[in-house]
């Protein structure tokens, strides 16, 4: 089996720029866990239920795509699935320092290393949030929104 990598918690599947780095993160990798991470105390946009059906409608026919649920620590469950690396988005450069210092964290305390995309500037400042008061306020969002994968 090829490197596996773990997008983890942090994928938004109703923006495109997420959607653009699992596009960009398959010509690196021959396979992509998309973990969604339950946390009964953090309050989410979405549900986890919406968010994996949607992420699943947008990869419909990508097979190296899976979706999972997890509830633990995302470096335990990075080794449960026998990740190779963490995937981790970055929005701008003061994402990007912070990022940093979380790769540094997860190598050292837990063995793992973490490959960082770069959002295209175009998605730097589009997310799930955004999109949803747009909606409340009556917008057109569809050119916000990724589309689904036909092949």
């Amino acid at each position: 089996m090829g490197k596996t990598a773990l997008f983890a918690g942090s994928f938004d599947p109703f923006t495109k720029g997420h959607h653009a780095l699992v596009e960009r993160a398959l010509t690196m990798f021959d396979r992509i866990v998309i973990g969604i991470g339950t946390n009964s105390g953090k309050k989410c946009m979405f549900t986890t239920e919406e968010r994996t059906n949607a992420i699943k409608k947008l990869f419909n026919n990508e097979e190296r795509v899976e979706v999972m649920v997890y509830n633990s620590l995302t470096m335990d469950f990075a080794k449960e699935i026998g990740a190779d690396v963490l995937l981790r988005g970055v929005r701008s450069t003061k994402d990007f320092e912070y990022e940093r210092e979380i790769a540094d964290i997860n190598l050292r305390l837990g063995g793992i290393e973490t490959v960082l995309l770069i959002s295209e500037p175009e998605h730097a400042s589009i997310s799930s949030s955004i999109v949803r008061e747009l909606i409340t306020y009556g917008k057109d969002v569809s050119a916000l929104l990724p589309q689904n994968k036909d092949k």
